[in-house]
């Protein structure tokens, strides 16, 4: 699996050195960073962002980190329809259900890797720890 969608828990982790996950979610950045996997985010991720890292930091540092953040990934829409979809779905986390719809919506990514399994049932795309992505793509998955 080459292109994966990553959730905002995961990126948080990252950003904010979250142990003990932000390890795992650093070695997933570094495999996007070395050109390994591509990784996509929802456009809505980086105002859920900049609201849970204002907490950490002064708005020029959470800037630079999004901003950083963006040349990285690939950004993917969030949109109407993806809105309405989200709205119709069995999801209890409405946030979950708009990541789900952009990742599935925009039919680029191989998987959807987040913490927040158990808030992802009955989906359609692979869902994956960050833990069991790194054990996959260490046995050459």
């Amino acid at each position: 699996m080459e292109k994966v969608f990553i959730d905002t828990d995961v990126i948080i982790d990252f950003l904010t050195d979250r142990k003990p996950y932000s390890i795992e979610a650093a070695k997933i950045f570094s495999l996007i960073d070395q050109k390994k996997i591509t990784g996509y985010v929802s456009s809505l991720s980086f105002s859920n962002l900049y609201y849970v890292l204002r907490k950490f930091g002064t708005h020029k540092k959470i800037m630079t980190s999004l901003h950083e953040l963006a040349e990285l990934v690939e950004i993917l829409n969030v949109d109407g329809d993806t809105i309405k979809s989200a709205l119709g779905s069995d999801f209890k986390d409405f946030e979950d259900a708009i990541q789900y719809f952009t990742a599935l919506k925009n039919k680029k990514t191989d998987c959807i890797i987040t913490r927040n399994i158990k808030d992802y049932k009955n989906i359609s795309l692979p869902l994956m720890t960050p833990e069991t992505f790194l054990v996959m793509v260490e046995n050459g998955g």
